[in-house]
This record gives structure tokens, sequence and C-alpha cells, in this order.
């Protein structure tokens, strides 16, 4: 694709890189077939390819309009089209660096940008906590709008003593996971340490940035990377974990991410390379330990499992994933369109309900068709916005996997 980049994008650092990424499209539209909002909506400016020319026309010098903004706004960021794309075009960094600009030049209504800050901020305020019990207590009497973001209360359970394990890993705190659902760090814990490994969580690191990056705060966002390196660096510098552990693929996708957007702060591009280059999906730290599980785990359990965009399409680890469940002795129910977004992608669904409903729909539907016993997927925001449209349990997989060991071991 040919470019002119107006003067005021030209040698800059988001020019040049959103120039080298726009001569990489080719116009096949191969994108198309494989965006979730293109399939509902039926409108170019709602796929990839559209999107691609509106960032494109902003950067030659066009005015952005609140239509460029609605465009962009509904794009669920799941990268599908990068993993179906031939020729590389690194879509996800794209629509990062159009939004930005946009938002620069396109003022929003006063109830978006309400909307959009409470969100943002609830999510992370210590007041998030005891809301959420709270919502858990009352669940039954919230219209169902409420009910659908407020999971059922589970007990984490008890947690072993895993200072003594040779072997040491951290975890991410996040900031809605450990309200909102307990049982998937405790489980992480309790099979990480089933397998040797201890697992703890450093002081001082709290939220990803995702929700904060995606919500119109970008420096916000670079904020709190800053701060969980802080709170890392000392341990990993001392050699004392050998990885960083995510069992949130939202997570563990924008941490893996952390190098790209620290890379032009030189205090920090350093040390979030090396950050980067220990960070592992639980599923990479479990693999290798399968067979040993497997031993200790009762017979099979049909299952579909749902690979959440931010595992598949941004880290790739889809196929490891569900290799590793099998292996586990899960029987895994095929389903149509597993590449497909579930519509939840952090806060979308919220800000974007009706094609998040319609997506999640899609989904359940497909997953269906198979009969699973358990729906398991690997992000806190697929689990729950699955599980709010279904009778069938959503989990993470890591929580059954716990549920099972521990029934065997009391049976």
């Amino acid at each position: 694709m040919q470019t002119n980049l107006a003067s005021w994008a030209r040698d800059t650092d988001l020019g040049n890189e959103a120039d080298a990424i726009l001569r990489r499209c080719v116009h096949c539209g191969f994108c198309t077939a494989t965006c979730p909002t293109y399939q509902v909506l039926g409108d170019e400016l709602d796929s990839p390819r559209g999107r691609i020319y509106l960032i494109k026309q902003v950067l030659e010098g066009a005015e952005p309009t609140q239509s460029t903004q609605q465009h962009l706004d509904r794009c669920l960021t799941c990268r599908n089209c990068e993993t179906t794309c031939p020729s590389g075009v690194e879509y996800g960094h794209l629509v990062d660096i159009g939004r930005k600009i946009v938002d620069e030049r396109v003022p929003r209504s006063w109830g978006d940008r309400t909307k959009r800050t409470v969100l943002r901020k609830a999510m992370m305020s210590p007041l998030f906590a005891p809301a959420m019990r709270l919502g858990q207590a009352v669940r039954g009497l919230l219209p169902e709008s409420l009910k659908r973001k407020v999971p059922e209360r589970r007990d984490a359970g008890a947690l072993p003593q895993v200072s003594g394990h040779a072997r040491q890993v951290l975890m991410l705190a996040g900031c809605v996971q450990p309200a909102m659902m307990p049982t998937i760090d405790a489980a992480t814990i309790r099979v990480l340490d089933a397998v040797g490994i201890g697992a703890r969580i450093a002081p001082g690191a709290g939220c990803c940035g995702a929700v904060s990056f995606h919500l119109d705060a970008q420096d916000a966002a670079l904020a709190q990377m800053r701060a969980n390196v802080d709170a890392w660096w000392p341990l990993v510098q001392d050699g004392k974990v050998e990885a960083i552990v995510m069992n949130a693929s939202g997570c563990g996708a924008m941490v893996k991410e952390y190098a790209h957007h620290l890379r032009h702060d030189p205090a920090y591009a350093r040390k979030a390379a090396d950050i980067v280059a220990l960070v592992k999906d639980v599923a990479e730290i479990v693999a290798p330990h399968a067979a040993q599980l497997r031993s200790r785990l009762p017979a099979g359990m049909r299952a579909a499992f749902h690979p959440p965009c931010t595992l598949q399409h941004w880290q790739g680890l889809r196929p490891l994933s569900e290799q590793l469940l099998a292996d586990l002795g899960f029987e895994l129910q095929p389903f149509a369109d597993k590449h497909l977004c579930c519509g939840s992608a952090g806060a979308y669904s919220v800000l974007n309900p009706e094609i998040a409903l319609q997506l999640r729909d899609r989904k359940l539907s497909a997953i269906s068709s198979g009969g699973p016993d358990v729906i398991l997927s690997a992000n806190i925001g697929c689990i729950g916005h699955l599980q709010s449209g279904t009778d069938t349990p959503v989990r993470h997989w890591v929580e059954i996997v716990d549920e099972r060991l521990q029934s065997a071991a009391g049976a």
C-alpha cells in the first residue's frame, strides 16, 4: 500500500511505525472473512481492511470524525485478522496508533467519556472487591444486565506452603480476577505445587495495563506497566524466579508486549525486554508435566475448549493448550468457528453489548452441538461472558484440573 503521510505524522515514532505497517497491506481482503464485527455488521468500515483505510486517511491529513472513532471503537482487537493475513500486517499495533490519534482529535460525548472513565477506574478501585462480594450476595435479585457481570461466588480453598520448592515462579495479582474468580489463582498455585513449583505474587504488582490501554488512557497504562516491571525486577535480577506465569491470557498477551510499548523509554526498555522473556502462560509451564498429572487424574471428561483470542491470535498458544488438555485426559469436543471471538474482549461487552451478545450466542450455539459437560477457557473475561449465556459450567481449565486432583486425592 502506498502512503503519503501528513507533515505532522511524518518522521515521528508513531508515524514511522504506522507507515511500515500500512505498506505491508496488499488490500487482499482475507481479513474480512475472519473478522467478527464484519460478520455481524456487514460494513466494510467495520472490517480490518476498512479500518486500515480509515487510519491511513487520518495519517495522510484527513480530519477524523465521530464515525471514524466509532468504527475503531467497534474493533474487538481480537487479532484474528493477523492470523489470517498473508502479508504479516501488524493490525493490532496499527489500530492502537489509530485510536490514540483519533481520540486526540475527536472529543467524546460527556456520557461516553464518563462511562469509559468510571469503568476503567472502578475495575482498579480498592472498592471493586467489596462491591463484587455484595453483588454476589444479592445476585439473585439483580437485573439480568447486571447479573451477567457478577459470577457466582466460589470458595478459593486452602493454599499450600510453596516456599520450600526449589523452582519458583511469580504470578500477576491483576485487577478484577482476585475479586471475581479467586478460584483461578488458588487453583493455579495448587496445580503448580503438585508438580513441584512454588508460585507467589510480588508486592506492588497489579493490573497489567490492558484495561487502561484500551479505554483511552494509554499513558496511565504505561505507568502501570512500569510499576509491574519495578515490582518484578528485583526478583528477576537476582535470579530467584524462573518465570512470570499468567493464568489470564488477556494479561499474558499484554505483558508479553511490554517490550514493544516501553521500547522508547530508556529507563525501562531493557528491563521490559528481560521481563517479557520470562512471561509464560500457565499452560506452557504445566505442559511438560502433563504425564505426571495425568497419572493422578480420574477418567476423562467431555469438554469444549474455547481458546481466547489473546491466547490463540496474540500468543499462538492454541495448539499447545489443546494438546495439554488432551494429554490430561479431557475428551475435547470439536465445534465450528473456534477461531472467532466470543465477544468479551475486556470492556467491549459493556461498551458494545449488542455485538458482544450476538457473538456470545453464536459461540455458545456452536459449542453446544458437541454436548460438553463443561466449557473450558483460559481468560476470565471469556469465562464470565460465556457463562452469562449458558447453564453449562464455564471454567478455567486449571480450576477443573485442580478439582479433579483434589477429588482423586480424597477418594
